[in-house]
């Protein structure tokens, strides 16, 4: 089988960790260079990840994220922040982010002219820089996931939280960075869970 595909059959969202178990730093940070190495929309990388380990601030975050034992009993959790009114195309943030490509000048200007129609034409009349930026994140949340899946290592994607008290425990200051998604990484107590998918000719389809 396709090694990626052996990895997704592995990978469900595991709801029971073992709270005994933890990851190894180097399978972590290999499963956090993928998570770095992630495509984005014009490669602005809109990302920051938060590796959560101290018990007691996850014991402080669990209310905060439905009380779910995710939070406290996997291995490691990962808060993904995003980046949001600094990808403006006038910014500092994206000037850097054009400039580490050595663009002669004029290409630069032409190249952050481009940036900023399209946030203008194609992100800002349907979402916030926020939302446009999450769905950046979530490439790297499933970079994540699947890395982890194919050393054998669980995870569950955690959308269910209360987005400014999360942020509040995580002492974010007001301002650029907000949490876009956390995941949990870990063992799984038990067998996997049951997965429903719908079937393949039911979502694909050829023209």
């Amino acid at each position: 089988m396709n090694p990626v595909l052996d990895a997704l059959h592995f990978r469900h969202a595991c709801k029971r960790f073992d709270p005994q178990r933890r990851i190894p730093d180097d399978q972590l940070r290999e499963i956090l260079e993928c998570a770095r190495l992630s495509p984005s929309s014009f490669g602005m990388e809109p990302w920051r990840f938060l590796v959560l380990r101290d018990a007691a601030l996850r014991e402080r975050l669990r209310p905060a994220c439905w009380n779910q034992a995710q939070i406290t009993d996997s291995s490691d959790v990962i808060a993904i922040l995003t980046r949001s009114e600094s990808l403006v195309a006038d910014g500092d943030y994206a000037h850097a982010s054009y400039a580490r490509r050595g663009l002669p000048s004029d290409k630069m200007r032409a190249s952050l002219e481009r940036y900023g129609n399209y946030l203008d034409s194609e992100v800002r009349p349907l979402m916030s820089l926020y939302a446009w930026a999450s769905k950046q994140c979530y490439i790297a949340l499933a970079n994540i996931m699947t890395a982890a899946a194919a050393v054998g290592i669980d995870s569950c994607p955690i959308e269910g939280f209360e987005k400014s008290a999360v942020e509040r425990v995580l002492g974010l200051p007001d301002g650029d960075f907000q949490v876009a998604v956390l995941v949990a990484l870990g063992y799984r107590a038990g067998g996997q869970t049951p997965r429903f998918r719908h079937a393949f000719d039911e979502v694909v389809a050829f023209r």
